[in-house]
């Protein structure tokens, strides 16, 4: 049976991770409706800016189904914007911007600076032998990780990626230089 992976289509790097996720030869879905979610083995939450998403998921509905169906299990990945969706707590929040609050960890974000300090990287990931290649545009940090948090990628001495559960948090975007590395271990979650 070939995997759903559903993607926040709402804003943001949704196309890319589309491209990258059909390489690995799943099915992929536009998530954009409440009931879309119960169709999904796995789902992205991309990067694009978080202050939007977050609105977006208010005013589409989304946000109380996506706090139901990632809480209940259902594996998810989220990229910069979509890590802090998924965090339970903001440093330098916008006014008004909410999370889903499912990630035991604490997010900086923009903290390796703006636009202009974009930068691409190869990160040493688990225990893995070849470096993960990652983008780094106006990242957000992890400045705290809850007791069930593994950390699995540090880069410039600042968390960037981790896995709780079924949840994965990366501050970085591997969808723009094309490693699946991320991506694959989200869909073995699917069989955890």
């Amino acid at each position: 049976m070939t995997l759903t992976v559903g993607v926040l289509a709402l804003q943001g790097g949704v196309a890319e991770h589309v491209k990258l996720l059909e390489t690995l030869g799943v099915n992929t879905l536009l998530v954009k409706k409440p009931e879309e979610l119960q169709r999904c083995d796995a789902l992205v939450l991309p990067g694009g800016e978080s202050t939007t998403i977050d609105r977006l998921t208010r005013i589409f509905g989304l946000r109380q189904p996506l706090i139901d169906a990632i809480g209940a299990g259902l594996p998810t990945l989220g990229t910069c914007a979509g890590l802090i969706l998924l965090a339970k707590n903001l440093e330098g929040t916008a006014a008004d911007q909410q999370t889903l609050g499912l990630l035991d960890v604490t997010v900086a974000r923009n903290a390796f600076g703006s636009q202009i300090d974009s930068a691409e990287a190869e990160l040493a990931w688990c225990q893995q032998e070849t470096p993960l290649r990652a983008a780094f545009i106006r990242a957000p940090a992890i400045t705290r990780t809850g007791p069930e948090v593994e950390v699995l990628a540090t880069y410039r001495k600042k968390i960037v990626g981790v896995q709780e559960g079924k949840l994965l948090g990366i501050s970085f975007h591997p969808e723009l230089t094309g490693d699946t590395t991320v991506h694959r271990r989200l869909l073995e979650l699917t069989t955890a």
